[in-house]
């Protein structure tokens, strides 16, 4: 299996750039609902991931110079991420895929330079697997 099957392209992403405010990052991870978005780099390379809790932890741990009303002066590039979410390149095997949609909602994907390409959501490998095994799943006999 070829992970390309999984992808969700870079045109169909909502990411952000390191030249972000906060608030455009808060409000576009608000308007479509996710707790997480990529960061990719003007160049196209994927930086990173910014989660809310990201964004939170740097407006308190500002001493009340950051606010909700201010945020439109912060630019993403200042905001320290705290969870190292990895990337894998669109060659690597399914084993690399499934390990880290373990242990993350989605995986950025890159190609061999390094740009982000899309991601790939843990639902859709969920939803595959699932495929396999309802279809293998034996019937209980009374």
């Amino acid at each position: 299996m070829n992970i390309a099957f999984f992808l969700l392209p870079k045109k169909d992403v909502v990411s952000v750039t390191l030249d972000s405010t906060l608030r455009q990052t808060l409000e576009r991870m608000e308007y479509h609902r996710y707790t997480a978005v990529p960061i990719i780099g003007k160049d196209g390379v994927y930086v990173g991931t910014v989660t809310e809790g990201d964004l939170l932890w740097y407006m308190k741990n500002s001493g009340g110079r950051v606010t909700f009303e201010n945020a439109s002066k912060y630019l993403l590039k200042d905001v320290p991420l705290k969870m190292n979410i990895k990337a894998v390149s669109i060659d690597a095997d399914m084993e690399g895929l499934i390990n880290l949609a373990k242990v993350q909602n989605f995986v950025p994907v890159v190609d061999d330079m390094g740009r982000f390409i899309g991601i790939v959501r843990r639902s859709q490998i969920i939803e595959y697997c699932e495929r396999f095994v309802t279809r293998d799943v034996p019937v209980p006999k009374n």
